[in-house]
C-alpha cells in the first residue's frame, strides 16, 4: 500500500491538578511553547502558564486508508504517553489530521 504523510494536532485539557502537578508543569512551561515546538516524528507537548489546555503536534507515516482515524489514535496514544510522563491527568483530547501529500501547493508564476 501507499504511504503517505500526516500532521496530527491532539488538543486536551489539564484536569484535577495538585500543586505538585501544578509545580511540575510550571517548570518546564518555557520548553513547551506554542512558537517553539512544531510538528515532528516524536511529538512536541504545547501549552502555557494558565495550564488549563494543550496541544500535541506529531508527523506520522502512515498507509494511505479512506479515514484518519488510524493516524488520529496513534497520535491520541503518544499524547497520552507525553502527559502521563509529566504526571498529570488531562480529559477531552481529540485529534485531528491533515494528509500532507494531498496539499497542493500554488507557487508564483
Amino acid at each position: 500500500m501507499v504511504e503517505h504523510t500526516y500532521r496530527v494536532m491532539v488538543r486536551g485539557r489539564f484536569t484535577d491538578l495538585d500543586d505538585a502537578g501544578r509545580a511540575r508543569l510550571l517548570a518546564e512551561v518555557d520548553r513547551h511553547g506554542v512558537l517553539t515546538n512544531g510538528f515532528s516524528e516524536q511529538g512536541a507537548l504545547s501549552y502555557d502558564r494558565s495550564l488549563d489546555f494543550f496541544s500535541f503536534r506529531v508527523q506520522l507515516r502512515a498507509e494511505v486508508e479512506p479515514t484518519d482515524r488510524t493516524v488520529c489514535d496513534r497520535a491520541l496514544a503518544l499524547a497520552s504517553r507525553a502527559i502521563d510522563q509529566l504526571g498529570v491527568d488531562f480529559r477531552d483530547m481529540r485529534a485531528s489530521a491533515t494528509d500532507m501529500d494531498l496539499i497542493k501547493i500554488r507557487r508564483p508564476r
